[in-house]
């Protein structure tokens, strides 16, 4: 019975987390060049999809008051980062919210 769990535990572990060829898909979409794995678009393409898992996971689990707040804090940066971008190179931010979809 506890291996069960472990297993359910593992899975919904699993769903919350990007996997290796999600972000390196991620990464090869929004890189700069080919060691580029810090800038603000990277950065901002990377969140949003955390984003995405973690509301998809808060829909299942909707008591789950620590990943909420984790929620709201990767919305935070990701919308600092955005802000950035937008002062600094306001055609890079349009491109980066029109290829996300991101209404901002």
């Amino acid at each position: 019975m506890f291996q069960l769990k472990g297993e359910l535990l593992d899975i919904k572990i699993k769903d919350m987390v990007i996997t290796v060829e999600t972000k390196q898909s991620i990464l090869k979409s929004f890189q700069k060049h080919e060691s580029d794995t810090g800038s603000s678009e990277v950065q901002i393409a990377l969140l949003t999809q955390r984003i995405t898992d973690l509301t998809a996971h808060l829909k299942l689990h909707t008591k789950d008051a620590h990943s909420r707040r984790g929620l709201i804090a990767l919305a935070n940066r990701r919308r600092k980062l955005l802000e950035y971008l937008k002062s600094n190179d306001f055609e890079k931010y349009q491109d980066v919210i029109n290829r996300l979809g991101l209404r901002h």
